[in-house]
């Protein structure tokens, strides 16, 4: 199975897939790493993984149309099966929902339905929780919305701030996304 990454930033999630692939825990590939940013670690360690990487964002294309178009285009041409976004931090256009629909998950760091949006640790802290945790699901039109696949708690400590509590979720959620993705790759399908 082809996989697709879309990342923003460090790249952590998406050197969790990597290894996975590597070390035959997921028997598939990553085809193609797309960012909106630059400079971010995940292009860094998709190009000394030999995997394709592929800046696409504003700066590449200003028409919003126009980049959703290359978007899909880097993901058909890499032969991509299913879509992943790890710490993607943009809104998917409608061109690459429809052509991967019911093929891109994503990773969030709360338990959905709880907490959406962008600053779903922060939200949970604030809101005094002791439990929260990360969600696999599938990734639709509405932010954090759709089907859940996987969830894992995490409890909140004493003296937890936004910093500690998210990255013990990471760590929860770099696993359960590998854990994840080896059951769809073994079954052939996302659901």
């Amino acid at each position: 199975m082809n996989l697709g990454v879309l990342a923003s930033h460090e790249g952590t999630t998406l050197q969790a897939l990597l290894d996975a692939c590597s070390d035959g825990r997921i028997q598939g590939r990553v085809a193609v790493v797309v960012s909106n940013n630059g400079d971010s670690g995940a292009l860094r360690r998709a190009r000394a993984a030999g995997v394709a990487a592929v800046h696409l964002s504003a700066k590449t294309h200003a028409d919003p149309a126009a980049l959703d178009a290359a978007i899909r285009g880097a993901l058909v041409t890499a032969g991509v099966d299913v879509v992943f976004l790890a710490g993607y931090m943009k809104k998917l256009g409608p061109l690459v929902l429809e052509a991967f629909e019911g093929r891109i998950l994503n990773t969030h760091p709360a338990l959905l339905p709880s907490f959406k949006g962008w600053h779903a640790v922060r939200d949970a802290l604030s809101y005094g929780v002791k439990v929260t945790g990360c969600t696999v699901h599938v990734a639709t039109l509405e932010v954090d919305h759709g089907p859940i696949l996987a969830q894992r708690a995490v409890d909140v400590l004493p003296g937890d701030t936004e910093e500690t509590l998210h990255e013990r979720i990471k760590e929860v959620e770099r696993a359960l996304y590998v854990h994840t993705i080896r059951q769809i790759v073994e079954r052939g399908s996302v659901l």
